[in-house]
């Protein structure tokens, strides 16, 4: 039988969740994700501040595929009253969970005091969760790190405080702000969270197969299964992993033909929400990270860079695969 995630009002048909990643996870990748059967999918972040200036290019981050429900939307920001208030500005569109980045390392939204930054000061967390928890019905999740740095680990104390100011779920991402992606995550910090609080705790980091994810609940009893890098270039994942959990069986992994046939279905999608001059040169990082690891790979990616159409990112792939 396969396990649930219940998340205030909204319940996931499954414990793996798609990762919010800024440049990544747009609808195109999402389509494919949930087509795997991904539980849940996050969206990009979305500035706050850029729906209360009606940034242009903002609108196509907000776009949902009427297929891809659950969805979660995720703001970043830290001026409470904003975004509560775009909060409920965006209510009525059709994703079904807000959630609030408190975890994105990159400095120009730390020097906002905005992402990760907000690790540093507890006391503005909870005015921001509990404004939005208040602004909108939907259930509001918050997206953390281990802690700034090594000299401030506060998990544990952040969570409890997010949990307090009414949130529905944390998601925890076992590095420091400081260690970006690299090194090895932590999931102890998850234990420890999971222990802590008493909202669902869906723990991040170093999931990229079937036996992690079983190995990271088994180690930190958390009751969703994040997987952000893991997923590029790999939507198979998920399914993957309801297999797995089902019969205890790894599904085969697929062949290049298949590999070759979801890059051009992207390639697709790409080309029909971004138009082909955007499109094809977004699918360059995809086609790079579908096509590691198999033969005559490091060729592909070199000449992928001069892809500038459809027809000859086909060809390519049909002449390397």
């Amino acid at each position: 039988m396969m396990k649930q995630l219940k998340i205030g009002n909204v319940t996931l048909p499954n414990r793996y969740i798609l990762g919010p990643m800024a440049g990544v996870t747009d609808l195109p990748f999402r389509v494919l994700c949930k087509e795997q059967g991904a539980g849940l999918l996050c969206m990009e972040m979305v500035s706050a501040k850029a729906i209360l200036y009606n940034n242009k290019n903002t609108e196509s981050l907000l776009e949902i595929h009427p297929d891809e429900q659950p969805v979660s939307l995720q703001f970043f920001g830290s001026d409470p009253k904003i975004m509560s208030e775009m909060a409920k500005r965006v209510e009525e569109r059709p994703f079904d969970i807000m959630d609030i980045n408190m975890g994105c390392p990159v400095p120009k939204v730390v020097r906002n005091g905005e992402g990760s930054a907000l690790m540093k000061n507890p006391k503005l967390v909870y005015e921001i969760v509990s404004a939005m928890v208040k602004a909108i019905d939907k259930p509001v999740t918050v997206k953390i790190r281990k802690g700034f740095d090594d000299s401030c680990i506060n998990a544990v104390e952040i969570a409890k405080i997010i949990e307090e100011a009414g949130a529905a779920a944390v998601a925890v991402h076992g590095r420091t702000r400081e260690q970006y992606y690299s090194g090895q995550a932590d999931w102890d910090i998850i234990r420890q969270v999971k222990e802590a609080v008493s909202i669902p705790v869906i723990g991040n980091g170093d999931v990229t197969s079937p036996q992690k994810a079983e190995e990271l609940v088994k180690q930190t009893g958390c009751d969703g299964i994040m997987i952000a890098r893991g997923a590029q270039g790999n939507p198979w994942i998920f399914s993957e992993m309801i297999t797995y959990e089902e019969t205890g069986t790894l599904p085969e992994r697929p062949g290049k033909e298949e590999v070759r046939d979801m890059m051009l279905r992207h390639a697709r999608l790409q080309l029909k929400y971004k138009g082909e001059f955007i499109g094809i040169r977004e699918m360059r990082k995809h086609v790079a990270w579908y096509t590691k690891g198999l033969k005559g790979s490091a060729k592909l990616r070199e000449e992928i860079n001069r892809v500038e159409s459809y027809q000859e990112l086909e060809e390519l792939l049909f002449q390397r695969l």
